[in-house]
């Protein structure tokens, strides 16, 4: 069982930073992609930023230039630095991973966790 777990949310003021982490443990063989997604209240879940494991990165053209994510794959952790943020950005953000087992064989499965809320005040 995987399971990952998030942190670092909170409500910060427009222009402020926030640096969320995400923690995948359990039995895990390998890591492929990692990512951060987001919800926003009526909306539905969208791609923030991805990272695969050799720290190649693609972001949403909204968070370009303003959120970095990175990833320790030691920890099995990834990371999403925010910066200069806006109020558009409030959402409940969710990492997920691709994740690599053994069961009679190699198997690959995505996992998500709980999420995190971040709220930016105007």
């Amino acid at each position: 069982q995987v399971q990952l777990v998030e942190s670092g949310g909170g409500l910060v003021q427009a222009g402020g930073s926030l640096r969320l982490s995400c923690a995948a443990s359990g039995s895990i063989f390998g890591i492929d992609d990692m990512g951060w997604y987001r919800q926003a209240p009526g909306k539905g879940r969208e791609l923030v930023a991805v990272i695969s494991s050799g720290g190649s990165s693609n972001y949403a053209d909204a968070v370009k230039g303003r959120f970095t994510i990175s990833r320790d794959n030691a920890k099995n952790t990834v990371y999403l630095q925010m910066n200069s943020l806006k109020p558009e950005d409030t959402a409940v953000y969710f990492c997920n991973a691709d994740v690599k087992y053994y069961e009679l064989g190699i198997k690959l499965r995505t996992y998500w966790g709980q999420g995190t809320q971040v709220t930016v005040s105007s």
